[in-house]
């Protein structure tokens, strides 16, 4: 029987409480001071127990809205490990799709694209690819002189337009086939080199489709969040009516010309309604404990195999550590040598084992699993807010240090 997450102290897991506590609390409120974010929280799982999950702070900084320990975050990138990838590695372990040949067979656009055609989809998942990360799609919804072309956008829903980038902004279903076509026409390098690169991962959401014949969305509710209990994990939030209040993001200054709130951050995500598998994932901070702690217990959780072991640990491994690529599939990595770099080089922790795992999110939010000390690690902010021009999060390492001040503890 594998376990289900409870609430626990520090203590049933041999950390002291008081250490803990006084550390994070002095981090956070220096991050917060410091502008890092409004507001955050995080929670920690040891051994299938959660042993801290605090909220600081506030939504924002008027210092109106306090952080709850329930309140929904858009995840970011994030969303690349907890959407699209599970469906990945259930078709991998199904034999519905296969990593070492060809991508093309699946995504046909690139069959008689020479830089492409002979892609894997682990070269995709490692960011091995040479595609280049990240194309502007809302550059195609201006015109030159900075208005926007009412072809692709409309102030009312109708059936051609149903795809909602905002409260009454509507992109033309059609919007998807011009994505498309220009991730057909995308440049690879033909250098087999690490390059992260979000642009595969628009795409997944539809082999997803395809392969299944099962809507995406649909698919990941049946198969992972629902029978996981992770009641606030998925897309388009709003739609939802939950009483959990979701955390504001950035000021768009761009388009959509106001604060950003229960829509996605991400503008490629936007573009295709909210649903990708780049970003567009919105959820708390005990949905993802659930969800990395199934990965932690080698695909089980609570009595029920989401997983083979064997999968788990192909996709959580290095690729081509021969190539300096530190990247599993879909998931991130430490840094090669992690355990030699100061706190400031490091990425996360210099403490955290060469078999952890996890993903960053551009919104500020951060999850962490090591299967070797048992420990899961949520961090949720809004450093986007109210600009993307607040770096403090970087800077001042918060992630990192958080994180290393549990390992420290543990070694105590």
């Amino acid at each position: 029987m594998s376990a289900q997450l409870s609430y626990d102290t520090p203590e049933s897991v041999g950390l002291d409480s008081t250490y803990i506590k006084t550390n994070v609390d002095s981090i956070m409120r220096d991050a917060i001071f410091q502008k890092a974010f409004p507001g955050a929280q995080l929670l920690v799982a040891k051994q299938g127990k959660i042993i801290f999950h605090e909220a600081y702070g506030f939504h924002g900084y008027d210092s109106i809205q306090k952080v709850n320990l329930n309140d929904i975050y858009d995840l970011a990138s994030v969303t690349k490990i907890a959407g699209p990838l599970p469906a990945l590695m259930k078709l991998y372990e199904e034999n519905k799709l296969k990593l070492d040949i060809p991508f093309s067979t699946y995504w046909k656009d690139w069959k008689h694209q020479k830089d492409k055609k002979n892609i894997t989809l682990r070269e995709l998942l490692a960011h091995q690819s040479g595609i280049k990360p990240y194309i502007v799609f809302l550059a195609e919804v201006f015109k030159k002189n900075g208005k926007i072309k009412k072809r692709f956008i409309k102030t009312e829903k109708s059936k051609g337009f149903s795809n909602e980038y905002y409260q009454d902004i509507y992109v033309k279903n059609r919007f998807k086939n011009k994505i498309y076509r220009k991730i057909k026409r995308v440049k690879a390098d033909g250098k087999k080199e690490y390059l992260y690169s979000g642009i595969a991962s628009l795409i997944y959401p539809q082999i997803i489709e395809d392969i299944t014949g099962v809507p995406y969305r649909i698919y990941l509710q049946n198969n992972f969040y629902k029978p996981l209990g992770c009641i606030t994990l998925g897309y388009l939030p709003k739609e939802k009516n939950f009483k959990n209040a979701i955390v504001p993001t950035e000021i768009d200054t761009v388009f959509r010309k106001t604060l950003v709130n229960g829509w996605v951050h991400d503008d490629n995500a936007a573009l295709l309604g909210g649903i990708s598998g780049n970003a567009g994932l919105f959820g708390s901070a005990t949905d993802l404990a659930k969800f990395m702690q199934m990965l932690v217990q080698n695909g089980n959780y609570a009595g029920r195999q989401y997983f083979k072991p064997e999968t788990v640990m192909e996709f959580t491994r290095i690729q081509y550590p021969e190539n300096n690529n530190r990247r599993g599939l879909g998931f991130d990595k430490p840094l090669i040598g992690n355990d030699t770099l100061s706190i400031k080089e490091a990425y996360p922790a210099p403490e955290v084992s060469p078999e952890s795992f996890g993903h960053a999110g551009f919104t500020g939010t951060f999850v962490w699993a090591d299967p070797k000390n048992e420990l899961v690690f949520i961090f949720l902010s809004n450093r986007v807010y109210p600009t993307r021009t607040h770096r403090n999060i970087y800077n001042l390492n918060i992630r990192p240090k958080l994180q290393q001040l549990f390992y420290t503890a543990l070694k105590d």
